[in-house]
């Protein structure tokens, strides 16, 4: 095998001297480190910055044989601030990006997206262009400054992606700079479109639509929660209503038109970019929008003010006392913290890991002297100590521990300086009026006409404030190269009916035709915000029997978004239906389209089966590909909702576009049982591929009574 250090890596002498920027915000480039790594691939890694900025970067050169040309930048999610994200720590080993880059050709380059962590860049303050799209193309086009030197040419071809944050900003790179951009694939993440040239921050559905979720989470609860999750699961009732109250069923199904997906209920009970987004805007809500978070409690038509006994029960407004301060790495190592209820926080506390240092700072806290009350969200402010004054809201609870986050300082530093015996306020009010705040900001967009009677809205109105100048301005769906839309049908982050407003936008401003020519949208069935092994399991199933890991289909959209820019062979796209808030695929893969294999599971004939201990029963798997999508190079089993698929079938060649297959399996325990069939595709039908591998899953539920 051959070793980091017997790959060629070009030219070992690389100079920032003789580049001029473009955008004359920026200082001159400077280099502070440049050497071989061997993890997560091996690669010449190459970082510095910019000066009298904050934007820094990092460029990923693997080695000089495998380099065809390209050059490849995937944007970091949320609000950005690392510009080692992809290329190391945890996002690094599990996505495999610089590897990526590679087999496609190409170098891989990062950046901080104009700032550290949560802060502003002193100098350009809110200036969303500058963490939009203008930190990012600078960096771009310095990387194939070093890019020439290294390999003896610059890149001919650049493309730009990125998932979340990272979706929401990669268009407006595409927008923006022609110079240095050919492609794009943002994924899961939408936004405001406004005229071309706009500097105007973005107002989005997202943060409004997330806190009717909250509401559907604190009014429900765990018990009636499951029971929803389990009447829409394969084989359910299909009534997530009953056993409600008016109220509680009028709250769910408010969230189910405003776009919340259909099969993913239990999500509501662990937020996760949902809770993220409240603690890193609030403050900014209530700067922006004062009179809504007083309104509430003061006026009819509100709530707080109308029926305040529906949410009186659950108000926190008192002090307490610091027992505890926790850092991210204690959640994850230590036995006190290794709990079901504490699940959701260890899987945070494990992503910010990947950021170094950040992973020993001060994350949570425990406190004493606070009873009762509904504690996500709620506001905790430092009212003693070294960190007085400073407030975040909790991203996470369990019991008294809670985890906390903020903006600015409150996300740089966390809890740095608080210590045992400090007192806090803590204060719910505001949280529980957000839980509220879609009646009373509502965007055009159609994911809110249910909160309209012939255009006009039911609920008094309130200014509508912009995200964080970190996620970048307004679209304006002008641009030249080639787009490719990569949105999730089960996403509980980035609503489905999100993914729809860049593509209207698009055949909006250039048209029909132009927008057949220059865009594509794919739905990904079954997959959530993240891959399945940062999603919390339910009782009976694991997160991978019902969601899928899209990696592999993230890698072959990002080969297709290659071959369209430079061979215009327009990539497979999916058909889709937006009805009542949902995306509806069709059923077979013919009509669907795209490249996931479409998957259907019977159990004894149906998708719902009672039998007793001991009984076999007979389990059918059909599973197919549109044309030109592949062949299927994977079927396997699991019964029991475990996510260990111990059963696969062995005669799966990569020969065929379309199986129906047969397995029969004794049940020896009482229980209910969803047994789930996972099938892999390949564009070559390589069975051994370990990229570019797209999932696909279905299930049915099998009902086992003892004798």
């Amino acid at each position: 095998m051959t070793s980091v250090t017997d790959r060629i890596y070009g030219n070992p002498d690389i100079s920032a001297e003789g580049y001029v920027v473009v955008d004359d915000y920026f200082g001159k480039p400077y280099i502070d480190q440049d050497e071989i790594r061997e993890r997560p691939s091996p690669h010449r890694f190459v970082h510095g910055g910019f000066e009298n900025t904050d934007t820094r970067f990092a460029f990923y050169f693997p080695s000089a044989e495998s380099y065809r040309g390209r050059m490849f930048q995937p944007l970091e999610g949320g609000h950005g601030g690392n510009e080692v994200s992809f290329g190391g720590g945890i996002l690094g080993e599990m996505f495999q990006r610089i590897a990526l880059s590679e087999s496609l050709g190409g170098y891989m380059v990062e950046s901080n997206q104009g700032h550290i962590g949560d802060a502003l860049d002193p100098r350009a303050g809110d200036d969303p262009s500058l963490y939009g799209w203008r930190a990012s193309t600078e960096s771009a086009r310095f990387s194939k400054f070093i890019a020439e030197q290294v390999y003896g040419a610059a890149p001919r071809y650049a493309y730009i992606y990125g998932g979340s944050g990272g979706g929401r900003r990669s268009p407006m790179c595409l927008e923006n700079a022609p110079d240095v951009y050919d492609g794009c694939m943002p994924s899961t993440s939408g936004g405001e479109i406004a005229e071309h040239g706009n500097n105007k921050r973005v107002k989005s559905g997202g943060p409004i639509g997330f806190g009717q979720m909250f509401n559907v989470q604190r009014l429900l609860g765990r018990e009636k929660l499951m029971a929803v999750a389990d009447a829409m699961s394969p084989g359910g009732s299909g009534n997530p209503f009953a056993g409600l109250s008016v109220n509680e069923a009028e709250e769910l199904a408010l969230l189910y038109r405003i776009g919340f997906p259909r099969g993913n209920e239990s999500m509501i009970l662990e937020p996760m970019g949902q809770i993220w987004l409240w603690t890193s805007l609030a403050d900014q809500l209530l700067e922006e929008d004062p009179e809504y978070f007083s309104d509430f409690w003061s006026k009819p038509g509100y709530i707080g003010f109308d029926k305040p006994e529906l949410v009186n029960g659950d108000l926190i407004n008192t002090e307490a006392m610091v027992k505890r301060i926790i850092t991210a790495r204690d959640l994850n190592e230590k036995a006190e913290y290794s709990g079901a209820e504490f699940q959701t926080m260890r899987i945070f506390a494990a992503m910010i890991g990947s950021a170094g240092p950040v992973y020993d700072m001060p994350y949570a806290l425990e406190l004493e002297g606070i009873d009762g009350g509904y504690r996500l969200g709620t506001g905790v402010r430092i009212v003693s100590g070294d960190a007085a004054g400073r407030s975040m809201y909790a991203s996470g609870v369990a019991g008294n521990v809670f985890t906390l986050d903020g903006r600015g300082e409150a996300n740089t530093k966390r809890l740095t300086g608080v210590q045992v015996g400090d007192r806090v306020q803590v204060d719910n009010r505001a949280f529980l009026a957000f839980c509220y705040y879609a009646r009373h900001h509502l965007l055009e967009d159609v994911q809110f006409d249910s909160l309209r009677v012939d255009g006009q809205p039911i609920y008094p109105q309130n200014f509508v404030p912009t995200m964080s100048p970190l996620m970048g301005n307004c679209y304006s769906a002008q641009y030249e190269g080639k787009l490719l839309w990569i949105h999730h049908t089960h996403d509980s982050s980035l609503w489905p009916a999100n993914g729809l407003l860049y593509a209207q936008g698009v055949e909006r401003v250039q048209g029909a035709e132009a927008a057949r020519k220059k865009f594509c949208i794919r739905w990904t069935e079954n997959a959530e915000h993240g891959p399945p092994s940062i999603v919390p399991p339910e009782p009976r199933r694991a997160s991978t029997t019902r969601l899928v890991d899209f990696t592999g289909i993230y890698e072959q959209s990002l080969a297709d978004l290659v071959d369209w820019v430079e061979n215009d062979h327009y990539p497979l796209a999916t058909k889709y239906e937006h009805l009542d808030g949902r995306i509806i695929l069709p059923d077979t893969a013919e009509e669907r389209g795209g490249i996931q294999p479409v998957v259907k599971v019977t159990a004894g004939g149906g998708d719902r089966i009672e039998i007793r201990c001991g009984e076999e029963v007979e389990l059918t798997v059909k599973a197919a590909l549109a044309e030109g999508a592949g062949k299927i190079v994977s079927v396997q089993w699991d019964f029991d909702g475990s996510g260990s698929y111990p059963f696969s079938h062995k005669d799966i060649d990569g020969s065929q576009s379309a199986v129906s297959l047969t397995v029969r399996h004794r049940f020896e325990q009482p229980g209910t049982w969803f047994v789930t069939a996972l099938v892999h595709s390949h564009r070559k039908g390589d069975c051994s591929a370990t990229r570019a591998r797209a999932a696909n899953l279905a299930q049915a539920r099998v009902v086992v009574t003892p004798n």
